[in-house]
């Protein structure tokens, strides 16, 4: 059996041009970084304006095991299948981050005959988007330090410094750090720490900006610090927002590739949904619907997180909505949410089926919540049983919800058409897309709408840390925005052990940080990590590259 690197590099892959040129691009309106990788231009985005949407279609999951469950895999087949049935589709997926590509993941272009092309390129440094990211935020960071030792003019305290420096690496050595001790000339002594690139700010920014003016004005309204008298300093008094702007004008551009098959597929901006939106950028989904009548996005992790986020915070600000919902269901994430251990969720075991398909029934509720159809697309593993997979079809009946057995993993495009038709009609269901929550609602009540009929707490607490750092976001006028919640992927709750679809439960907040440039509130519950460490046998260690410079074991 081939692993998913075998698989990439055994294929043809078309001249970017010739993708581009499928979509009515104009060679002068693409930017090609090589042969088969280019940035859509701003004079593409211009000339489309006007030009009527296509289809959206959200791809989400229920609650994943720690390998993930295949919903880049699902959504790259899904705009396989489009192809062999005829329509016009294109992909707008997330990109990858270093970290869980060097950490347990692997790789996340997709997987087998449902992949995103080139796999190698985009699961490393792609075409620099990351790095571009993580240069500003860190410039920031040295005009914030370099401002404190040249006379600190503005009077920051040092004890109330809101951003970090990040790193597109999983380090949990970096979490906690001390700069500043080499002396006089060498910067202010102060702690600091690092978070992952993916979970800064910049990052939320990049993602929601709608071009490189609202860039520029988002990133000048980074909250980077308080003075001693506890006025708020922004990144635009450090007057880092126009440096910040120069080292992203590439990065802002969407970017174009292709799966297995040739399908096109634009890749851009990767915040995780655990610890950020856990969406692509707004820039590259509205330029995907009006490049063709399907545009399949996905959103990260669990739809308790990025679908929600999906829906409640880049739908609001972009002025999208959905056409269809699929939620993406295996039998080995359902048996692990009944109780199996990752190391089985393998083995046949209909009795956890049974006791952890709830999940996918909460998922499916919460989804119809938003008033948008829902179809559940089972991707099947080989070490599916029959009988597994006949109790998930059964159980879709029961819940009224259309379905679909997906086997784009081995069969590419052949084996997302039944998918694929389901979609299409579930798109031309009508639709009566509707927010959870109005602007108008308090903070405190948003994170409750969210905790109760998403997550399905009984109530919210607030620790004290908590209920002044909510205190400080109201201040700034932080009260009418969007909430965005950090919680853990692996449960419904803020608790990862509480598996399945748990009840009576209280979901508790420990801080509370506005992101005053992406435009909504930082909730974080649980024992969240913005700097995830790696694991015991990181990925790192079954990758090598020959005399050849042939990648191997990257996923």
């Amino acid at each position: 059996m081939l692993t998913d690197i075998e698989i990439a590099q055994q294929a043809e892959l078309r001249l970017i041009k010739d993708v581009a040129a499928d979509l009515g691009i104009k060679e002068e309106e693409l930017e090609p970084y090589g042969r088969y990788k280019a940035k859509l231009s701003d004079e593409l985005a211009n000339r489309l304006q006007d030009k009527k949407d296509g289809k959206l279609i959200l791809v989400t999951a229920i609650n994943p095991t720690p390998a993930g469950e295949g919903k880049t895999t699902t959504s790259a087949g899904l705009g396989e299948a489009m192809a062999k049935i005829g329509k016009n589709a294109i992909i707008a997926l997330r990109e990858p981050s270093l970290g869980p590509v060097f950490g347990i993941k692997g790789g996340a272009a997709g997987g087998g005959y449902a992949q995103v092309l080139p796999m190698e390129d985009i699961n490393l440094h792609f075409t620099g988007d990351m790095h571009a990211i993580t240069s500003a935020n860190n410039l920031l960071c040295a005009m914030l330090d370099n401002h404190m030792q040249q006379g600190n003019q503005l009077g920051i305290d040092q004890r109330r410094i809101l951003i970090k420096r990040c790193l597109d690496m999983n380090d949990r050595a970096l979490r906690n750090v001390v700069v500043g001790l080499g002396g006089k000339i060498n910067g202010v002594p102060r702690e600091d720490g690092f978070i992952i690139t993916v979970a800064s700010e910049v990052m939320a920014i990049l993602c929601l900006a709608s071009d490189i003016v609202d860039l520029k004005k988002r990133l000048g309204n980074i909250l980077v610090a308080y003075t001693y008298d506890g006025k708020p300093v922004f990144a635009r008094d450090l007057q880092a927002d126009g440096a910040m702007t120069a080292l992203l004008k590439d990065a802002i551009k969407p970017n174009l590739v292709q799966t297995l098959e040739g399908t096109p597929a634009i890749m851009h901006g990767g915040p995780f949904a655990n610890i950020a939106h856990g969406c692509n950028s707004v820039r590259a989904t509205k330029l995907a619907l009006k490049l063709a009548d399907y545009c399949i996005t996905e959103a990260g992790f669990g739809s308790d997180l990025g679908a929600e986020k999906f829906l409640d915070i880049k739908c609001r600000f972009a002025g999208i909505a959905p056409s269809c919902i699929v939620v993406v269901a295996t039998c080995r994430a359902l048996k692990y949410n009944g109780g199996v251990p990752k190391a089985e969720v393998g083995e046949p075991n209909i009795d956890a089926l049974k006791k952890g398909i709830v999940n996918l029934g909460v998922h499916i509720s919460n989804m119809r919540k938003y008033g948008v159809p829902v179809v559940v697309a089972i991707n099947r593993f080989y070490t599916d049983s029959q009988e597994e997979l006949k109790y998930i079809e059964d159980y879709c009946h029961e819940m009224g919800a259309e379905f679909a057995l997906s086997d784009v993993f081995c069969n590419g495009g052949d084996g997302g058409t039944d998918l694929a038709k389901k979609v299409v009609e579930a798109c031309e269901k009508p639709s009566e897309f509707k927010l959870l929550y109005g602007d108008d609602l308090t903070i405190k009540e948003k994170i409750n709408k969210i905790a109760t009929e998403i997550y399905g707490a009984d109530s919210v607490n607030f620790t004290t840390k908590a209920e002044k750092a909510l205190a400080d976001v109201v201040a700034l006028g932080g009260d009418k925005l969007p909430v965005c919640v950090a919680k853990t992927q692996y449960s419904l709750s803020d608790d990862p052990t509480l598996l399945g679809a748990p009840k009576g439960f209280n979901i508790t907040v420990r801080d509370v940080r506005i992101s005053n440039g992406a435009g909504f509130v930082v909730v974080y519950t649980g024992d969240i990590m913005t700097m995830p460490g790696l694991p015991k046998q990181p990925a790192a260690n079954r990758i090598d590259v020959d005399e050849n410079s042939k990648i191997s074991g990257l996923f």
